[in-house]
């Protein structure tokens, strides 16, 4: 099976500065997979090079088996990944369903309804009138990913979901990563939050200096702890 997600030797630079180092990794259809480490690490510039949103890249990124590694984003988006960054992009002048609907979606068609997103998102049909700026911060980072699941995006690329957020709706965005992983979305994810991380994942990538130094599934979770400890301090 062709992975969802295949790089290899990939270095990506902001002006001069030379952040990813030769990163190699994969995921597999239906995966979901966590990308661990400090700040600074170098997690964010690997989901921002996997959607040209650094400076210079060199090196292969192969979604679904197509070479994206010289397409601009708009085209790496059409080949059906979603970016969810870590400060969400949430429109502030428009309403939670206005910036749901404003995305257009994919030509494959597969793309969640606005009812199937308010089934799975409760909060977001009661708060559907609201602007964008009175959204609490847990129904903004809803409205991002419900965003992207419109579009019909099955690669999905999520950044620091939980960070900031009340236990009670981190347990939810959990929820909601199980539940799209049952419908067959592979999933990166960037976390600081090991807890919310750790159950959810099949395997992880650990990121130090813009390489890849540790990778492990999570049936080897345990075993890894020492190691883990070290390189993040968990």
């Amino acid at each position: 099976m062709t992975a969802a997600l295949a790089i290899t030797n990939l270095q990506a630079w902001y002006g001069e500065s030379h952040i990813l180092h030769n990163v190699n990794l994969s995921v597999n259809q239906g995966e979901v997979v966590t990308l661990l480490g400090r700040n600074g690490a170098g997690r964010t510039t690997t989901l921002r090079a996997i959607m040209g949103l650094t400076g210079a890249r060199q090196g292969s990124i192969k979604i679904n088996g197509v070479e994206a590694i010289g397409m601009p984003t708009h085209k790496i988006a059409h080949l059906g990944v979603g970016y969810c960054p870590e400060e969400r992009g949430i429109f502030s002048s428009l309403s939670a369903e206005e910036n749901l609907m404003l995305p257009p979606t994919l030509d494959s068609g597969k793309g969640m309804s606005v009812d199937e997103i308010y089934e799975m998102f409760p909060n977001l049909k009661e708060r559907r009138n609201s602007q964008g700026t009175r959204l609490s911060g847990g129904e903004q980072q809803m409205l991002a990913v419900a965003r992207i699941l419109r579009t019909g995006a099955r690669l999905l690329l999520l950044d620091e979901i939980s960070e900031g957020l009340a236990p009670v709706i981190v347990q939810g965005l959990a929820r909601m990563i199980t539940t799209l992983k049952a419908k067959g979305y592979t999933i990166v994810m960037v976390e600081q939050n090991f807890r919310f991380a750790a159950p959810l994942a099949d395997r992880f990538y650990v990121v130090e200096h813009g390489q890849i130094v540790e990778t492990f599934a999570s049936s080897e979770l345990d075993a890894k702890m020492p190691v883990l400890t070290e390189l993040l301090g968990v």
